[in-house]
């Protein structure tokens, strides 16, 4: 029984990797961060993920210091979206879509920080280890759940039905 089960663990790894490989994505260019096109076959599950919040890393701080800035919110974030999608089997890598909702950071004039979203983004998507990248909206709103929280992602994950 003991041999079962990391023997179990490897399938469940190698049957999320084959389900994101028949995932078909297309690049504006090679390099970009992004996909233009993701195309799901047909018979595949759908997972959505709720918006994931950064989890904050000085409780009891001051709400702008309690969750760090844009890079450390959306690490923080991806990180929570990591272990929800590996809880359904699935990894970064079977993610075909995603939103991400920025506040203006007030040190940065109120502006969204995209290159700090991208900063952690890029640690998690379009890697050597991970290549496959998502299909992504990325917006700026005007506030978002709680005092201090600058970042909110949702996603929508893919995978082929177990036989």
């Amino acid at each position: 029984m003991k041999r079962a089960l990391p023997l179990a663990l490897a399938l469940c790894a190698f049957a999320g990797a084959a389900s994101a490989a028949d995932v078909a994505r297309t690049y504006g260019a090679p390099t970009a961060p992004i996909a233009a096109t993701v195309t799901v076959p047909a018979g595949y599950d759908t997972i959505y993920l709720s918006g994931m919040t950064p989890t904050p890393m000085n409780p009891g701080s001051a709400a702008a210091a309690q969750y760090g800035d844009t890079e450390q919110q959306t690490e923080s974030a991806l990180t929570r979206i990591g272990a929800a999608l590996k809880a359904q089997g699935l990894g970064f890598g079977d993610v075909v879509m995603m939103h991400v909702y920025l506040v203006g950071d007030p040190m940065k004039g109120g502006v969204m920080d995209f290159s700090g979203m991208m900063a952690a983004y890029t640690r998690h998507f379009g890697t050597p280890d991970q290549p496959n990248r998502p299909s992504r909206s990325t917006v700026q709103v005007s506030a978002l759940a709680g005092a201090g929280i600058l970042v909110e992602i949702e996603v929508i994950a893919a995978r082929k039905p177990a036989p």
